[in-house]
């Protein structure tokens, strides 16, 4: 039954994929046809609801094959009105899916920063870039120590992709630490947190530098996988079908807001040590959930 289940899925979320790609094809060649930035934005920030109708119907999906019960708490203060900076830890792809249920109609739809290379992705790449999802060039370190010159660009390119989310209610996530968990990875980092693996700042601190003051407020967000941590697949097939979420909504710090990440040592600092502490009480609060899983006031609800 898993097998069948977990084929039944995929076939399903390719089909509604497939289905959507062909809507963002349609809305962005009328987007993009207008040779004006005022328009094209407007037109853009209409284009979310390919985003909505995609996550919609994987919800459908999940809530018919009955292969997870989602458990959150929190966010009851959470708006689709409002600009969100969303940082969450990160262990398998399935938690993307998770979020976007979590968040599909509390927030603004979620927009996340992707490697230039995933641009060639089929059908995935092309519509993530029609929607405004902000694509990063990486440079590695040998790389940089070569052509010097390239130090900051990509991360000065986020701040530009970034500054288009200013007219439009925007919820940004950031997976801090930059990749996926793994036991190997957390010994080679020698982590000091004993959930995640060390932060990476960098992302936050350029979101809030682009952005000013518009953020409402910062979405901490765990993710806990109760009965071991699924791979996609695993999780297509209805293995590890308890899934908790804690949410934490609160206000950025107004020092936080609109510096220069790159050029400003002290600012650089202050985001850091921000961050740090940030990942420690993290850390703290998934040994709680862990600890006592269902002494936690937490509502059930089914995919």
């Amino acid at each position: 039954m898993g097998l069948i289940r977990g084929l039944t899925m995929l076939l399903f979320l390719s089909l509604n994929t497939i289905g959507w790609f062909a809507v963002t094809c349609v809305m962005a060649v009328i987007r993009f046809s207008v040779p004006s930035e005022p328009w094209r934005q407007r037109w853009g920030a209409r284009m979310n609801i390919i985003i909505d109708g995609w996550i919609a119907g994987n919800r459908a999906m999940f809530a018919l094959l009955g292969t997870m019960r989602l458990e959150s708490q929190g966010g009851e203060t959470l708006t689709r009105d409002g600009w969100y900076l969303v940082v969450s830890n990160h262990q398998t792809w399935t938690d993307i899916f998770i979020l976007q249920m979590v968040y599909g109609q509390r927030l603004p739809p979620l927009k996340f920063f992707m490697k230039q290379e995933l641009i060639w992705l089929p059908l995935i790449g092309i519509a993530c870039y029609a929607l405004d999802f902000p694509f990063m060039r990486r440079y590695s370190r040998e790389f940089l120590e070569k052509h010097p010159e390239y130090r900051g660009r990509d991360l000065e390119t986020a701040r530009q992709r970034c500054e288009r989310f200013r007219p439009t209610p925007t919820a940004m996530l950031i997976f801090v630490e930059g990749t996926r968990f793994t036991p190997e990875k957390h010994r080679a980092q020698q982590s000091p947190y004993r959930h995640l693996l060390r932060p990476r700042a960098g992302g936050i601190g350029f979101v809030l530098g682009a952005m000013g003051d518009q953020p409402h407020g910062l979405v901490d967000t765990t993710i806990l996988y109760p009965d071991g941590t699924p791979t996609f697949w695993q999780f297509l097939c209805g293995n590890g079908r308890r899934v908790k979420v804690d949410i934490e909504h609160t206000e950025l710090p107004v020092e936080l807001t609109g510096g220069d990440y790159v050029r400003d040592e002290t600012y650089r600092t202050r985001i850091q040590t921000w961050v740090d502490e940030l990942w420690r009480r993290k850390d703290a609060r998934i040994d709680a959930l862990m600890r006592s899983p269902e002494a936690t006031a937490i509502t059930a609800t089914d995919g």
